[in-house]
C-alpha cells in the first residue's frame, strides 16, 4: 500500500553555483552589515542587557528551531487535525531565520561575529573535507534522501 501523505521531495529553493565558480563566494558584507544592525536595534529596543540579553537571544534559537519543526509538520501533513498548512519555501524561510538568528547570537557575543564564523567555517571544511574543501558545494543536492 502506497503512502498517502505529500512528497517528502521538496522542491528545489534555488539553483546550485554555476560551474565557473569552483569555491563558493564567502557572505557578504551586506549580510554582516544587516546582523550588526539587527545587533544594534535589538541592543537599544530590548528589555534586557547584558548577559541576560545574551541569553535570551541564544534561547531564542530554541524558539526558532521549534519554527522549522512546526513548518516541517506542516508540510508533511503529519498533524491529522491541520493537515498540510505549510510550503518547502516556508520551511528554507524557518531556516533562514534560525540562521540569521545564530549570527545575531554570535555577533552579541563579538564584534569580530564575521571573522569568527568564516574561521569556523573553514575550519570545518577543511576537517570534513580534507583536499575536497575548495570545491565544496559543487554538487548540491536538491531534495533530501527519500526514505
Amino acid at each position: 500500500m502506497s503512502d498517502p501523505s505529500p512528497s517528502l521531495s521538496p522542491t528545489p529553493l534555488r539553483s546550485p553555483p554555476a560551474a565557473s565558480s569552483p569555491v563558493p563566494s564567502p557572505p557578504s558584507a551586506e549580510l554582516w552589515d544587516s546582523v550588526d544592525a539587527l545587533h544594534a536595534w535589538l541592543d537599544a529596543h530590548g528589555a534586557a542587557a547584558g548577559r541576560e540579553a545574551l541569553l535570551l537571544r541564544v534561547l531564542k534559537l530554541s524558539e526558532e528551531v521549534g519554527e522549522v519543526a512546526q513548518a516541517v509538520m506542516g508540510v508533511t501533513g503529519r498533524n491529522p487535525r491541520k493537515g498540510t498548512t505549510h510550503s518547502w519555501d516556508d520551511v528554507g524561510a524557518e531556516l533562514c531565520d534560525v540562521a540569521l538568528t545564530a549570527l545575531v547570537a554570535l555577533r552579541a557575543l563579538t564584534p569580530d561575529a564575521g571573522g569568527v564564523f568564516a574561521r569556523h567555517v573553514a575550519g570545518v571544511a577543511a576537517r570534513s573535507l580534507g583536499g575536497d574543501a575548495r570545491g565544496a558545494g559543487q554538487e548540491r543536492r536538491v531534495a533530501p534522501p527519500s526514505r
